[in-house]
Parts: structure tokens; sequence; C-alpha cells
């Protein structure tokens, strides 16, 4: 079946499936942002089945570099080591089809490690590794390669404000980090994650602190972005939202 992605899809490793429809004038591209643990991915995969678009959170691609460093032993202090690792490691993304709403499937340099990329030492690391320039420019292209070419909801920390600074919709999930911090804690309890939620409230405001005072795409809303504080709300609460938001462009 050709890609219709063409030679930029096949660079980047996205397998795309059939060709989109004809739809209704709804925003092509939509950018969805926010904090650690805001929901972002969630929300951006429910919405992405809504409308029946692709979905790529792109923190898994982070995760994946994350991991390969760690199973290589590189020194994620050493920005060189990862910008090498980044350039020469490769890395294919299959975005579920149109109507599915299962999270994107990634490989590096030929294994499936998308199971492997929600433990601890992935968890813990991963800002330090996302911090590095080098590291970002290599995702960031291939994440521009895959938007250009088709509708997609894309989910991430600088969607808005790097990626996709002309995406058609972008929205930016907020909430405080105590809010964050026990939704966070309730994941890992269905996991069976034996972790208190003192300790993920600690993670996430280290998270926080990384990501704001990064040199290179630190986390802030877009100015163009409508920011939806979800604060006492429930998932299904904050989808009728950003459908609204969707829905009214």
């Amino acid at each position: 079946m050709a890609n219709p992605m063409g030679d930029a899809a096949t660079a980047a490793g996205v397998d795309e499936g059939e060709p989109s429809q004809e739809r209704p004038p709804l925003p092509r591209v939509i950018a969805v942002d926010g904090s650690a643990a805001s929901g972002k991915s969630t929300v951006g995969r429910r919405l992405a089945a809504h409308l029946v678009y692709p979905f790529l959170d792109t923190g898994i691609m982070y995760r994946a570099i994350t991991y390969a460093a760690l199973r290589r032993g590189i020194d994620l202090a050493d920005d060189g080591a990862l910008a090498r690792l980044a350039s020469s490691v490769t890395m294919d993304v299959g975005l579920p089809r149109p109507g599915s709403d299962g999270a994107a499937t990634i490989t590096v340099d030929g294994e499936d490690v998308t199971r492997r990329l929600r433990g601890p030492n992935v968890e813990e690391a991963v800002s330090l590794v996302s911090r590095v320039p080098a590291v970002r420019e290599a995702l960031v292209r291939k994440q521009r390669q895959i938007a250009a070419r088709r509708e997609i909801v894309m989910a991430g920390r600088d969607i808005g404000t790097v990626v996709l600074p002309d995406a058609d919709l972008k929205i930016y999930l907020d909430a405080s980090l105590e809010e964050r911090a026990a939704r966070r804690h309730r994941e890992f309890a269905r996991l069976g994650r034996d972790v208190s939620e003192a300790d993920v409230l600690a993670d996430i405001r280290r998270r926080d602190q990384i990501d704001s005072e990064r040199e290179v795409s630190p986390l802030r809303p877009a100015d163009d972005a409508v920011i939806v504080e979800t604060d006492g709300l429930t998932l299904d609460q904050v989808m009728v939202k950003v459908i609204r938001l969707v829905e009214a462009r």
C-alpha cells in the first residue's frame, strides 16, 4: 500500500495507514501541551479517537532515547554522548490507524520498546535527556515531518511553542501540583507500583523545575494557546471542554 506521507514519512518511520477521507472543516493539526501529569496524553488520545485522527504523544520519543541511553550505560550528564545517540539511533514510530484510541508504538534499532518506557528508571531520567538541545532538535525534525502531511493530534510540552507553532488549535492543560501528583499516584497504584504520594509529588516538582528552567524550549503555554484548568474536573468534563474548543474553530 502506498504511503500517503511520501518520502519524508518513510524517513521518519511512520505507518500512516489509509489516506484521509473528506472531513468537515475542523482544525487539521491540534497541539496539546501541558506540564507533567496534566493529562495531556490521555486527553490527546481521546480527542484523536473522537475526531478519527492519528495521535502522537511525543513524550514517548524522548522516553525511547532515555531508555536507549540507560541500556547502553551512557552518562546522562554527558550532553555530547546523548547528542551522538540521538543522531545515530534508528527510531521508528507507528501511529495507530484512524479510529483507534491506542497509543503509538515505538522501536529503537528494531526493538519494540513501547512497554518499557513507563518504568521508574526512565520516568526519573527523561527530563535530563529531553533538556539536551541536540536531542530535541533530532526529534523535532521527525515530529514536523509527521504533522506536515496530514491531520493529527500531537501532545507534548513544547508542541505549540516550538514543534508546531502554526498548529490550527493549541490547547494547554494545567492543574495544581497537588492535583497532578494525586493523579499520577493513582495511575501508579493501578499499575501496581508501590510509591508514596509524597515521593510522586517531589518528583513532579523536580520535573516542573527542570522543564521550566531549561534553556531550550522551556515549558510554557504558547501565546495563542487556550489554557484549560482541570483541577476538580473528571476526564469526561475535561473532554467536553476540549471538544467544544475544537468545534468552535
